[in-house]
């Protein structure tokens, strides 16, 4: 372990580890998960696109499939080049998961395959679909009241319990969201008004978990959806990777060794941004270099991996006390599946203060008029870490993924703006 950049961890200061357990994969052939699997995810979401459409016709103008585009960041990189002094070697862009349909966040994809994928495998065993129709079919009240007979549990911060509480209750299945102290309130209320039963814990991510998992172990209709260790989250996570190649295609950005694509992702339990990179190296191999972004109170993933300990180390574990503007990011124990699974292919990870997130927030709004919530800032200063901090640094196109916000109500999100201007003055 670096005991430099521990020390530093424990003090709540912004740091950069690269990792030093950091591997070249040109091609991701074997292992537990393939291109293959990558494949298979994307051709059900393709199949469950008629259904999405029509419940939610949000999505008709992209014909049912979630996905968001990627923007030129231009005048926030002058600003954060007159910020930070320098002018970045290479492009930034956003990936704008903040306003993908039906939950406003990174968690759309992954939380509404699983979702999806479970519904299908009860509808098999039913005998109940029909082979002659597309997947609109399971929006007929013969489906509703089958999934009607099951409950689906899931624990979250917030953005992932949406995702699975929206989709789900629309499918018509019970549902159970376990939330943690640090939860928005908005989020709770607008679970609610969908009919879902929200639990809420006086603690930590990690006890909502917990009390998650053992409550669905002990019925057979019940299903728990884990952020943890689903691999079912895991591979709709990573079809994000497909789609975004032919993003970048179209928009004309070369990704190769020589001009590698640097991608900021906003860690908390790490399901989101491991399932995303392993995506990534599977589409681009060594052409890619994922960048894990967490806040100073809570660095689960780059505790995890840096000491070998994965889940068996909390940030509470170096005297930090999880807690965090972040909402989403509130983790004090990173997922041992991600940290395993992944873990070798995170080019590095850094550490961002709250308080430069509700900077962030505010000075975006002021640069490119994009209203993110917090935890969704975390990647945003990545770039120029890594241009003053790793002497290694090929130049490329850095993409900040912007992770949540477009459901963030405007009393709400307006509050962390006004504190993030009043704090502009210390940028």
């Amino acid at each position: 372990m670096n005991e430099q950049v521990l020390e530093r961890l424990k003090a709540a200061e912004e740091v950069f580890w690269k990792n030093d357990g950091y591997e070249h994969h040109e091609v991701i052939e074997d292992g537990a998960f393939t291109m293959a699997d990558i494949r298979a995810a994307e051709e059900r979401l393709l199949k469950f696109a008629p259904l999405i459409e029509r419940l939610f016709p949000e999505t008709s103008g992209q014909n049912g499939i979630i996905e968001s585009p990627v923007v030129r960041l231009e005048r926030m990189q002058r600003h954060l080049d007159d910020l930070y002094g320098t002018a970045l070697a290479g492009s930034l862009y956003i990936k704008r998961d903040d306003i993908l349909p039906i939950s406003g966040s990174v968690k759309a994809r992954g939380g509404i395959y699983e979702v999806l994928k479970h519904a299908e495998e009860i509808a098999l065993e039913e005998g109940l679909i029909d082979e002659s129709l597309d997947y609109s079919q399971f929006a007929s009240d013969q489906f509703k009241v089958l999934f009607s007979r099951h409950t689906i549990i899931c624990a979250s911060t917030g953005n992932l319990g949406l995702s699975i509480g929206v989709m789900s209750a629309k499918l018509g299945f019970k549902v159970e969201i376990h939330m943690s102290a640090d939860a928005k309130e908005w989020k709770k209320a607008m679970l609610r008004e969908y009919g879902v039963d929200v639990i809420e814990h006086m603690d930590d991510y990690s006890h909502a978990v917990e009390i998650g998992r053992e409550e669905a172990m002990q019925r057979d209709d019940f299903y728990f959806v884990d952020d943890e260790d689903s691999v079912t989250l895991f591979l709709g996570y990573a079809v994000s990777a497909l789609r975004l190649q032919g993003q970048l295609e179209e928009a004309g950005i070369e990704v190769s060794r020589d001009k590698p694509l640097y991608v900021h992702l906003p860690c908390g339990v790490g399901g989101a941004p491991g399932g995303i990179t392993f995506g990534l190296k599977a589409v681009f191999g060594d052409a890619v270099r994922p960048v894990f972004a967490e806040p100073t109170h809570s660095p689960c993933m780059l505790l995890g991996v840096m000491s070998g300990r994965h889940d068996e180390i909390s940030v509470r574990d170096i005297g930090l006390d999880n807690v965090t503007i972040a909402d989403g990011l509130a983790v004090g124990r990173a997922s041992k599946f991600i940290g395993k699974t992944v873990g070798d292919m995170i080019y590095g990870f850094y550490t961002v203060e709250d308080q430069a997130l509700l900077k962030l927030l505010a000075k975006l709004w002021e640069e490119e008029e994009m209203k993110l919530e917090p935890s969704a800032l975390a990647g945003m200063p990545g770039a120029y870490k890594l241009q003053q901090e790793d002497p290694d640094m090929i130049p490329g196109t850095h993409l900040v993924w912007s992770t949540g916000g477009d459901m963030v109500p405007e009393e709400v999100w307006r509050r962390d703006y006004e504190e993030g201007q009043a704090l502009l003055g210390g940028l």
